[in-house]
């Protein structure tokens, strides 16, 4: 699976596929990462990817051309890229966001900066808007990499054991239920009994009891939900 992030800053975002996961993905070929700067696009001749809104208001916004132009420079390879813009407007990225894109061949991210971007780009290019929580940021980049990591750990092959996935929380409506290891006990803090009796029917029993728990205490909006269903 592609990923392609258009961004005016590839350097915040290159270095999060150098280590871990994501980076072992990469070198066995489950994914790959490509950067476009929409300023190596613009016919601008002082490079400007900016200009003053029209209407009024403050600030600047990414401008048409080098966006379309970048798009259309990805899409010349790849006609049936989805493309994805990080906005604080957008319907909020869920687990099952994540799940559905990570069938998709090539998925390309675009972060906008500034005041954000004109709008007719997005009416003419974005696939789908999404938020990732009711606060702004200073560019989309790093939504775009939280949006990049959910949906690549769940293509194939990613992580090591794809088991681990069925437990996460957001899976079955449940926040993921308490984890303990070694030692069994810490500053008199010790691992519930049940963990160490060795009986996985009742342990899993206990997990699921206690994923409900801390989704009621957590999440009471899940937890409604869950009552409903």
């Amino acid at each position: 699976m592609k990923f392609s992030f258009v961004t005016l800053f590839p350097s915040i975002v290159e270095g999060y596929f150098s280590d871990s996961i994501l980076s072992r993905a990469i070198e066995k070929e489950y994914i790959s990462v490509e950067f476009y700067n929409p300023r190596n696009y613009t016919t601008n001749k002082h490079l400007k990817v900016d200009e003053p809104m029209i209407g009024g208001g403050a600030g600047m916004l990414m401008t048409l051309q080098p966006l379309f132009d970048t798009i259309k420079a990805i899409k010349k390879s790849s006609p049936k890229a989805h493309v994805v813009v990080a906005t604080p407007v957008g319907k909020p990225f869920k687990q099952n966001d994540a799940k559905r894109l990570a069938k998709k061949e090539h998925i390309v991210f675009v972060s906008g900066r500034y005041e954000g971007i004109d709008e007719r780009f997005i009416e003419e290019e974005a696939d789908e808007l999404f938020s990732v929580g009711d606060f702004i940021l200073t560019g989309g980049e790093l939504p775009s990499l939280m949006m990049c990591d959910a949906i690549a750990r769940n293509v194939e092959g990613v992580l090591g054991n794809s088991d681990s996935l069925s437990v996460e929380s957001f899976e079955e409506s449940l926040l993921e239920a308490p984890s303990f290891s070694k030692p069994k006990v810490y500053n008199e803090i010790a691992v519930p009994q049940e963990f160490l009796k060795g009986n996985h029917g009742k342990i899993s029993d206990l997990k699921n009891a206690m994923a409900k728990c801390k989704t009621q205490y957590f999440r009471p909006d899940m937890h409604k939900r869950l009552k409903e269903s």
